[in-house]
Protein backbone atom coordinates (compact mmCIF):
# COMPACT_ATOMS: atom_id res chain seq x y z
CA UNK A 1 0.00 0.00 0.00
CA UNK A 2 1.28 3.66 -0.87
CA UNK A 3 0.68 6.85 1.67
CA UNK A 4 -2.63 7.73 -0.32
CA UNK A 5 -3.56 4.55 -1.98
CA UNK A 6 -4.61 1.10 -0.69
CA UNK A 7 -6.24 -1.79 -1.65
CA UNK A 8 -9.27 -0.18 -2.65
CA UNK A 9 -7.84 3.53 -3.84
CA UNK A 10 -7.59 6.99 -2.38
CA UNK A 11 -10.33 6.79 0.09
CA UNK A 12 -10.98 8.82 3.20
CA UNK A 13 -12.80 11.19 4.65
CA UNK A 14 -14.72 13.88 2.26
CA UNK A 15 -12.19 17.28 2.90
CA UNK A 16 -10.78 15.87 5.71
CA UNK A 17 -8.30 13.26 4.54
CA UNK A 18 -9.44 12.99 0.91
CA UNK A 19 -9.89 16.94 -0.50
CA UNK A 20 -11.09 18.30 -3.73
CA UNK A 21 -7.01 19.56 -3.86
CA UNK A 22 -6.53 15.43 -3.93
CA UNK A 23 -9.13 15.43 -6.63
CA UNK A 24 -8.18 17.96 -8.79
CA UNK A 25 -4.29 16.57 -8.48
CA UNK A 26 -5.25 12.82 -9.71
CA UNK A 27 -7.52 14.17 -12.64
CA UNK A 28 -4.04 16.80 -13.81
CA UNK A 29 -1.69 14.00 -13.54
CA UNK A 30 -3.39 11.22 -15.29
CA UNK A 31 -4.96 13.89 -17.74
CA UNK A 32 -0.92 14.40 -18.21
CA UNK A 33 0.87 10.45 -18.34
CA UNK A 34 -1.89 8.97 -20.28
CA UNK A 35 -2.11 12.10 -23.20
CA UNK A 36 1.74 12.13 -23.45
CA UNK A 37 1.38 10.61 -27.07
CA UNK A 38 -2.33 11.18 -27.93
CA UNK A 39 -5.41 13.16 -26.38
CA UNK A 40 -6.17 11.03 -23.80
CA UNK A 41 -9.81 9.61 -23.15
CA UNK A 42 -10.90 8.63 -19.70
CA UNK A 43 -14.17 7.67 -18.69
CA UNK A 44 -15.63 8.62 -14.99
CA UNK A 45 -18.17 7.11 -12.76
CA UNK A 46 -19.56 7.99 -9.34
CA UNK A 47 -21.87 6.90 -6.71
CA UNK A 48 -24.45 8.75 -5.30
CA UNK A 49 -22.86 10.10 -2.34
CA UNK A 50 -23.37 13.91 -1.84
CA UNK A 51 -19.76 14.37 -2.42
CA UNK A 52 -19.01 12.31 -5.43
CA UNK A 53 -20.26 15.44 -7.32
CA UNK A 54 -17.76 17.66 -6.08
CA UNK A 55 -14.97 15.35 -6.57
CA UNK A 56 -16.43 14.75 -10.38
CA UNK A 57 -15.99 18.23 -11.09
CA UNK A 58 -12.89 18.59 -9.61
CA UNK A 59 -11.08 15.77 -11.07
CA UNK A 60 -13.04 16.82 -15.06
CA UNK A 61 -11.14 19.89 -13.86
CA UNK A 62 -7.58 18.58 -13.29
CA UNK A 63 -8.08 16.34 -16.73
CA UNK A 64 -9.62 18.88 -19.29
CA UNK A 65 -6.57 21.04 -17.47
CA UNK A 66 -3.72 18.63 -18.74
CA UNK A 67 -5.28 18.06 -22.16
CA UNK A 68 -7.59 15.02 -21.48
CA UNK A 69 -11.00 14.66 -22.70
CA UNK A 70 -12.85 13.41 -19.74
CA UNK A 71 -16.29 11.17 -20.35
CA UNK A 72 -18.72 11.10 -17.88
CA UNK A 73 -21.11 8.17 -16.89
CA UNK A 74 -22.63 9.67 -13.96
CA UNK A 75 -24.07 7.60 -11.20
CA UNK A 76 -23.03 4.14 -12.01
CA UNK A 77 -21.32 0.97 -10.74
CA UNK A 78 -17.57 0.29 -10.22
CA UNK A 79 -18.02 -3.05 -12.75
CA UNK A 80 -19.72 -0.79 -15.23
CA UNK A 81 -16.70 1.71 -15.45
CA UNK A 82 -14.52 -1.44 -15.72
CA UNK A 83 -16.43 -3.03 -18.08
CA UNK A 84 -16.74 0.33 -20.49
CA UNK A 85 -13.02 0.77 -19.94
CA UNK A 86 -11.95 -2.32 -21.54
CA UNK A 87 -14.97 -2.30 -24.34
CA UNK A 88 -14.69 1.68 -25.30
CA UNK A 89 -11.33 2.07 -25.74
CA UNK A 90 -10.72 4.27 -23.05
CA UNK A 91 -6.83 4.95 -21.39
CA UNK A 92 -8.67 4.41 -17.88
CA UNK A 93 -11.43 4.79 -15.53
CA UNK A 94 -12.40 6.35 -12.18
CA UNK A 95 -14.94 5.56 -9.91
CA UNK A 96 -15.64 7.96 -7.22
CA UNK A 97 -16.71 5.52 -4.20
CA UNK A 98 -15.92 4.62 -0.83
CA UNK A 99 -17.31 1.11 -1.03
CA UNK A 100 -19.31 0.18 1.62
CA UNK A 101 -18.12 3.25 4.14
CA UNK A 102 -20.78 5.78 5.29
CA UNK A 103 -21.87 9.20 3.36
CA UNK A 104 -19.59 10.74 4.84
CA UNK A 105 -16.03 9.30 3.23
CA UNK A 106 -15.26 8.68 -0.47
CA UNK A 107 -13.03 7.43 -2.42
CA UNK A 108 -10.90 7.47 -5.83
CA UNK A 109 -10.51 4.09 -7.66
CA UNK A 110 -8.26 4.04 -11.03
CA UNK A 111 -9.13 1.23 -13.52
CA UNK A 112 -6.49 0.71 -15.94
CA UNK A 113 -7.29 0.10 -20.11
CA UNK A 114 -7.74 -3.54 -18.91
CA UNK A 115 -10.57 -3.06 -16.95
CA UNK A 116 -8.49 -3.87 -14.18
CA UNK A 117 -7.64 -1.74 -10.75
CA UNK A 118 -4.22 0.44 -11.48
CA UNK A 119 -0.98 -1.02 -11.29
CA UNK A 120 1.05 0.41 -7.79
CA UNK A 121 4.03 1.85 -9.74
CA UNK A 122 1.15 4.06 -11.52
CA UNK A 123 -0.69 4.87 -8.04
CA UNK A 124 2.39 5.57 -6.77
CA UNK A 125 3.51 8.10 -9.22
CA UNK A 126 0.56 9.85 -9.12
CA UNK A 127 1.63 10.24 -4.87
CA UNK A 128 5.09 11.54 -5.60
CA UNK A 129 3.02 14.40 -7.76
CA UNK A 130 0.71 14.62 -4.78
CA UNK A 131 3.46 15.68 -2.44
CA UNK A 132 5.73 18.16 -4.58
CA UNK A 133 8.03 15.42 -5.67
CA UNK A 134 7.81 15.98 -9.40
CA UNK A 135 8.13 18.70 -11.80
CA UNK A 136 4.64 20.95 -12.39
CA UNK A 137 2.63 19.01 -15.27
CA UNK A 138 2.24 22.16 -18.09
CA UNK A 139 -1.50 23.16 -18.24
CA UNK A 140 -2.83 22.15 -21.55
CA UNK A 141 -3.83 25.53 -24.17
CA UNK A 142 -6.02 26.53 -26.99
CA UNK A 143 -7.12 23.54 -28.57
CA UNK A 144 -5.72 21.32 -26.63
CA UNK A 145 -7.66 21.90 -23.22
CA UNK A 146 -9.94 19.01 -22.87
CA UNK A 147 -13.54 18.76 -23.06
CA UNK A 148 -16.23 17.03 -21.31
CA UNK A 149 -18.36 14.55 -23.06
CA UNK A 150 -21.40 12.89 -21.37
CA UNK A 151 -21.27 9.38 -21.80
CA UNK A 152 -25.19 7.93 -20.51
CA UNK A 153 -24.87 5.69 -23.83
CA UNK A 154 -21.72 3.76 -21.74
CA UNK A 155 -24.33 2.59 -18.94
CA UNK A 156 -26.35 1.65 -21.16
CA UNK A 157 -24.73 -0.45 -22.68
CA UNK A 158 -23.07 -1.65 -19.73
CA UNK A 159 -27.23 -2.65 -18.85
CA UNK A 160 -27.45 -4.71 -22.15
CA UNK A 161 -24.31 -6.23 -21.34
CA UNK A 162 -25.45 -7.87 -18.28
CA UNK A 163 -29.08 -8.48 -20.09
CA UNK A 164 -27.40 -10.91 -22.45
CA UNK A 165 -25.71 -12.97 -20.29
CA UNK A 166 -29.01 -15.45 -18.42
CA UNK A 167 -28.91 -18.67 -20.21
CA UNK A 168 -32.85 -18.67 -19.62
CA UNK A 169 -35.72 -16.51 -18.12
CA UNK A 170 -36.08 -15.49 -15.06
CA UNK A 171 -39.85 -15.77 -15.21
CA UNK A 172 -42.23 -16.10 -12.25
CA UNK A 173 -39.21 -16.54 -10.18
CA UNK A 174 -39.33 -13.65 -7.15
CA UNK A 175 -36.30 -11.66 -7.04
CA UNK A 176 -35.26 -9.29 -3.88
CA UNK A 177 -33.04 -6.83 -4.35
CA UNK A 178 -31.55 -4.24 -1.92
CA UNK A 179 -29.41 -1.63 -3.34
CA UNK A 180 -28.26 -0.31 -0.33
CA UNK A 181 -29.54 3.02 -2.04
CA UNK A 182 -26.09 3.36 -3.71
CA UNK A 183 -25.01 2.38 -7.54
CA UNK A 184 -27.13 -0.42 -7.98
CA UNK A 185 -30.55 2.11 -7.62
CA UNK A 186 -29.22 3.07 -11.38
CA UNK A 187 -28.73 -0.51 -13.09
CA UNK A 188 -30.41 -3.67 -11.18
CA UNK A 189 -33.84 -3.36 -11.75
CA UNK A 190 -33.85 -2.67 -15.55
CA UNK A 191 -31.62 -6.03 -15.55
CA UNK A 192 -33.86 -8.09 -13.38
CA UNK A 193 -36.97 -6.61 -15.08
CA UNK A 194 -35.43 -6.92 -18.75
CA UNK A 195 -34.77 -10.72 -17.86
CA UNK A 196 -38.34 -11.75 -16.61
CA UNK A 197 -37.88 -11.79 -13.14
CA UNK A 198 -40.94 -10.34 -10.67
CA UNK A 199 -38.57 -7.70 -9.14
CA UNK A 200 -38.93 -6.39 -5.58
CA UNK A 201 -36.61 -3.59 -5.04
CA UNK A 202 -35.80 -1.90 -1.52
CA UNK A 203 -32.91 1.21 -0.71
CA UNK A 204 -33.07 2.41 -4.17
CA UNK A 205 -33.92 6.05 -3.63
CA UNK A 206 -30.82 7.47 -2.64
CA UNK A 207 -30.56 11.30 -1.16
CA UNK A 208 -26.89 11.60 -1.23
CA UNK A 209 -26.60 10.53 2.59
CA UNK A 210 -28.66 7.50 2.91
CA UNK A 211 -25.82 5.11 0.64
CA UNK A 212 -25.26 2.13 3.10
CA UNK A 213 -27.42 3.79 5.66
CA UNK A 214 -28.89 0.50 7.34
CA UNK A 215 -29.39 -1.50 4.37
CA UNK A 216 -27.15 -3.06 1.54
CA UNK A 217 -24.46 -5.94 2.02
CA UNK A 218 -23.41 -4.61 5.03
CA UNK A 219 -26.55 -4.46 6.66
CA UNK A 220 -28.40 -7.41 4.82
CA UNK A 221 -31.24 -7.72 8.33
CA UNK A 222 -33.69 -5.74 6.23
CA UNK A 223 -33.43 -7.55 2.84
CA UNK A 224 -33.08 -11.06 5.32
CA UNK A 225 -37.01 -9.97 6.51
CA UNK A 226 -38.10 -8.31 3.58
CA UNK A 227 -37.73 -12.19 1.43
CA UNK A 228 -39.63 -13.57 4.51
CA UNK A 229 -42.32 -10.98 4.24
CA UNK A 230 -42.79 -10.98 0.79
CA UNK A 231 -42.38 -15.08 0.31
CA UNK A 232 -39.48 -14.01 -2.38
CA UNK A 233 -37.52 -17.25 -3.90
CA UNK A 234 -34.21 -15.32 -3.39
CA UNK A 235 -32.36 -11.77 -2.50
CA UNK A 236 -29.24 -9.66 -3.36
CA UNK A 237 -28.02 -6.84 -1.40
CA UNK A 238 -25.48 -4.62 -2.98
CA UNK A 239 -22.63 -2.16 -1.17
CA UNK A 240 -22.70 1.08 -2.23
CA UNK A 241 -20.82 0.78 -5.38
CA UNK A 242 -22.37 -2.34 -6.36
CA UNK A 243 -19.32 -4.58 -7.08
CA UNK A 244 -19.95 -6.68 -4.19
CA UNK A 245 -23.10 -9.05 -3.45
CA UNK A 246 -24.48 -11.22 -0.48
CA UNK A 247 -27.66 -13.38 -1.21
CA UNK A 248 -30.37 -14.43 0.93
CA UNK A 249 -31.87 -17.77 0.39
CA UNK A 250 -36.30 -18.57 0.49
CA UNK A 251 -35.62 -19.10 4.23
CA UNK A 252 -33.99 -15.51 5.20
CA UNK A 253 -30.68 -17.14 5.39
CA UNK A 254 -27.58 -15.42 4.42
CA UNK A 255 -25.83 -16.70 1.76
CA UNK A 256 -22.08 -14.78 1.62
CA UNK A 257 -19.35 -15.07 -0.74
CA UNK A 258 -17.65 -18.24 0.07
CA UNK A 259 -20.71 -20.11 -0.48
CA UNK A 260 -21.71 -18.61 -3.24
CA UNK A 261 -17.76 -19.35 -4.65
CA UNK A 262 -18.43 -22.43 -3.87
CA UNK A 263 -22.30 -23.22 -5.70
CA UNK A 264 -20.79 -21.70 -8.54
CA UNK A 265 -17.70 -23.50 -8.96
CA UNK A 266 -19.37 -26.95 -8.25
CA UNK A 267 -21.95 -25.72 -11.31
CA UNK A 268 -19.20 -24.86 -13.38
CA UNK A 269 -16.93 -27.91 -12.49
CA UNK A 270 -20.07 -30.18 -13.26
CA UNK A 271 -20.64 -27.93 -17.18
CA UNK A 272 -16.49 -28.51 -17.21
CA UNK A 273 -16.33 -24.96 -17.57
CA UNK A 274 -14.11 -24.25 -14.52
CA UNK A 275 -10.76 -24.11 -15.73
CA UNK A 276 -8.40 -26.64 -13.56
CA UNK A 277 -11.26 -27.06 -11.46
CA UNK A 278 -10.14 -24.41 -8.85
CA UNK A 279 -11.70 -21.45 -7.06
CA UNK A 280 -9.41 -18.42 -6.09
CA UNK A 281 -9.91 -17.40 -2.47
CA UNK A 282 -8.34 -14.74 -0.11
CA UNK A 283 -6.67 -16.05 3.77
CA UNK A 284 -10.10 -14.40 4.89
CA UNK A 285 -12.37 -17.29 3.15
CA UNK A 286 -13.90 -19.69 6.42
CA UNK A 287 -12.54 -23.36 7.05
CA UNK A 288 -15.85 -24.63 5.58
CA UNK A 289 -15.52 -23.25 2.28
CA UNK A 290 -12.09 -25.33 2.19
CA UNK A 291 -13.42 -28.43 3.61
CA UNK A 292 -16.26 -28.32 0.92
CA UNK A 293 -14.10 -28.13 -1.63
CA UNK A 294 -12.26 -30.99 -0.94
CA UNK A 295 -14.98 -32.90 -0.50
CA UNK A 296 -16.14 -31.93 -4.18
CA UNK A 297 -12.60 -32.26 -6.08
CA UNK A 298 -12.65 -28.71 -5.76
CA UNK A 299 -9.19 -26.95 -5.89
CA UNK A 300 -8.08 -23.45 -4.55
CA UNK A 301 -5.96 -20.97 -4.39
CA UNK A 302 -5.14 -18.44 -1.55
CA UNK A 303 -4.20 -14.78 -1.74
CA UNK A 304 -4.02 -11.98 0.38
CA UNK A 305 -7.51 -9.64 1.45
CA UNK A 306 -8.73 -7.84 -1.58
CA UNK A 307 -10.23 -8.67 -4.86
CA UNK A 308 -7.03 -6.41 -6.62
CA UNK A 309 -5.45 -9.65 -5.51
CA UNK A 310 -7.75 -12.45 -6.28
CA UNK A 311 -8.01 -11.14 -10.13
CA UNK A 312 -3.90 -10.75 -10.09
CA UNK A 313 -3.86 -14.39 -9.31
CA UNK A 314 -6.41 -15.27 -11.63
CA UNK A 315 -4.64 -13.32 -14.78
CA UNK A 316 -1.60 -15.13 -14.18
CA UNK A 317 -3.05 -18.44 -14.30
CA UNK A 318 -6.02 -18.02 -16.52
CA UNK A 319 -8.49 -19.09 -13.76
CA UNK A 320 -11.94 -17.95 -14.23
CA UNK A 321 -13.73 -17.68 -10.66
CA UNK A 322 -12.48 -16.03 -7.86
CA UNK A 323 -13.19 -14.07 -4.85
CA UNK A 324 -14.09 -13.26 -1.54
CA UNK A 325 -15.96 -13.95 1.94
CA UNK A 326 -17.57 -10.38 1.81
CA UNK A 327 -19.30 -10.64 -2.08
CA UNK A 328 -16.44 -9.30 -4.32
CA UNK A 329 -16.63 -12.41 -6.70
CA UNK A 330 -15.07 -12.23 -10.32
CA UNK A 331 -16.08 -14.20 -13.09
CA UNK A 332 -13.69 -13.93 -15.60
CA UNK A 333 -15.67 -14.85 -18.85
CA UNK A 334 -18.17 -11.68 -18.52
CA UNK A 335 -15.67 -9.24 -16.08
CA UNK A 336 -12.29 -8.39 -14.86
CA UNK A 337 -13.20 -7.28 -11.68
CA UNK A 338 -16.07 -7.79 -8.98
CA UNK A 339 -19.61 -7.33 -10.15
CA UNK A 340 -22.25 -7.97 -7.41
CA UNK A 341 -25.19 -7.47 -10.23
CA UNK A 342 -23.31 -10.09 -12.47
CA UNK A 343 -23.00 -12.50 -9.37
CA UNK A 344 -26.45 -12.58 -9.10
CA UNK A 345 -27.33 -13.75 -12.45
CA UNK A 346 -24.52 -16.50 -11.95
CA UNK A 347 -26.41 -17.30 -8.22
CA UNK A 348 -29.33 -17.43 -10.76
CA UNK A 349 -27.95 -19.35 -13.63
CA UNK A 350 -27.67 -22.31 -11.11
CA UNK A 351 -30.62 -22.63 -9.24
CA UNK A 352 -32.62 -22.42 -12.51
CA UNK A 353 -30.13 -25.16 -14.30
CA UNK A 354 -30.16 -27.46 -11.24
CA UNK A 355 -33.70 -26.53 -9.98
CA UNK A 356 -32.58 -26.09 -6.56
CA UNK A 357 -34.42 -23.31 -3.81
CA UNK A 358 -30.33 -21.77 -2.73
CA UNK A 359 -31.24 -22.77 0.75
CA UNK A 360 -30.34 -26.70 -0.57
CA UNK A 361 -27.49 -25.36 -2.77
CA UNK A 362 -25.77 -23.52 0.03
CA UNK A 363 -26.89 -26.12 2.32
CA UNK A 364 -23.65 -28.14 1.09
CA UNK A 365 -21.33 -25.53 2.48
CA UNK A 366 -20.81 -26.13 6.56
CA UNK A 367 -19.37 -22.80 7.71
CA UNK A 368 -17.38 -22.52 10.85
CA UNK A 369 -18.13 -20.15 13.47
CA UNK A 370 -15.81 -16.78 12.96
CA UNK A 371 -15.85 -13.80 15.03
CA UNK A 372 -13.83 -10.51 13.28
CA UNK A 373 -13.42 -7.57 15.82
CA UNK A 374 -11.91 -4.47 14.16
CA UNK A 375 -9.52 -2.75 16.76
CA UNK A 376 -8.75 1.26 15.73
CA UNK A 377 -5.32 1.61 16.23
CA UNK A 378 -2.35 4.77 15.89
CA UNK A 379 -0.30 3.25 13.83
CA UNK A 380 -1.23 -0.29 12.24
CA UNK A 381 2.16 -0.93 11.71
CA UNK A 382 3.11 -0.58 14.77
CA UNK A 383 0.31 -2.32 16.35
CA UNK A 384 1.05 -5.68 13.38
CA UNK A 385 4.23 -5.78 14.81
CA UNK A 386 4.51 -5.61 18.58
CA UNK A 387 5.99 -8.68 20.12
CA UNK A 388 3.77 -9.18 22.79
CA UNK A 389 0.98 -9.23 20.15
CA UNK A 390 2.80 -11.15 17.57
CA UNK A 391 3.46 -14.23 21.07
CA UNK A 392 -0.57 -13.67 21.39
CA UNK A 393 -1.22 -14.66 18.07
CA UNK A 394 1.21 -17.37 17.98
CA UNK A 395 -0.11 -18.86 21.24
CA UNK A 396 -4.06 -18.66 20.12
CA UNK A 397 -2.97 -20.34 17.03
CA UNK A 398 -1.29 -23.01 18.80
CA UNK A 399 -4.27 -23.71 21.16
CA UNK A 400 -6.53 -23.89 18.05
CA UNK A 401 -5.05 -26.65 16.41
CA UNK A 402 -6.39 -27.64 13.03
CA UNK A 403 -9.82 -27.10 14.14
CA UNK A 404 -9.34 -23.76 13.92
CA UNK A 405 -7.26 -20.37 13.14
CA UNK A 406 -6.38 -17.03 14.03
CA UNK A 407 -5.59 -14.23 11.66
CA UNK A 408 -4.84 -10.51 12.66
CA UNK A 409 -4.28 -7.95 9.31
CA UNK A 410 -3.99 -4.57 8.67
CA UNK A 411 -7.12 -2.76 7.15
CA UNK A 412 -6.21 -1.61 3.67
CA UNK A 413 -8.66 1.60 3.83
CA UNK A 414 -8.90 2.03 7.63
CA UNK A 415 -6.64 2.80 10.27
CA UNK A 416 -7.77 -0.42 11.70
CA UNK A 417 -6.31 -4.03 12.62
CA UNK A 418 -8.58 -6.74 12.06
CA UNK A 419 -8.86 -9.96 14.37
CA UNK A 420 -10.17 -12.82 13.40
CA UNK A 421 -10.76 -16.38 14.96
CA UNK A 422 -12.46 -19.35 13.46
CA UNK A 423 -13.11 -22.15 15.63
CA UNK A 424 -15.63 -25.09 16.65
CA UNK A 425 -17.74 -22.40 18.74
CA UNK A 426 -18.41 -18.79 19.58
CA UNK A 427 -17.24 -19.55 23.36
CA UNK A 428 -13.90 -20.26 21.60
CA UNK A 429 -13.86 -17.78 18.80
CA UNK A 430 -14.92 -14.69 21.40
CA UNK A 431 -12.00 -16.12 23.78
CA UNK A 432 -9.10 -15.97 21.60
CA UNK A 433 -9.96 -13.02 20.20
CA UNK A 434 -10.54 -11.28 23.23
CA UNK A 435 -6.91 -12.25 24.39
CA UNK A 436 -5.28 -10.44 22.07
CA UNK A 437 -7.00 -7.69 21.94
CA UNK A 438 -6.51 -7.37 25.51
CA UNK A 439 -3.36 -7.13 24.68
CA UNK A 440 -3.23 -4.98 22.21
CA UNK A 441 -4.93 -2.79 25.03
CA UNK A 442 -2.15 -3.10 27.97
CA UNK A 443 -0.02 -1.96 24.93
CA UNK A 444 -1.28 1.22 24.54
CA UNK A 445 -1.80 0.65 21.12
CA UNK A 446 -5.88 0.97 20.88
CA UNK A 447 -7.85 4.16 20.43
CA UNK A 448 -10.00 4.75 22.67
Amino acid sequence: MGKYFGTDGFRGEANVNLTVEHAYQVGRYLGWYFGRDHKAKIVIGKDTRRSSYMFEYSLVAGLTASGADAYLLHVTTTPSVSYVVRTEGFDCGIMISASHNPFYDNGIKIINGLGQKMDAEVEAKIESYIDGEQPEIPLAQREYIGRTVDFAAGRNRYIGHLISIPIRSFKNVKVGLDCANGSASSVAKSVFDAVGARTYVIHSEPDGTNINDSCGSTHIESLQKYVIENGLDVGFAYDGDADRCLAVDEKGHVVDGDRIMFLCGKYMKEQGRLKDNTIVTTIMSNMGLYKACEREGLRYEQTAVGDKYVCENMMANGYNLGGEQSGHIIFSKHATTGDGILTSLMVMEVMLEKKQPLSVLADEVTIYPQLLKNVRVADKKTARENPKVIAAVAAAGEALGDDGRILVRESGTEPVIRVMVEAENDVLCAKYVDQVIDVMKAEGLVLD
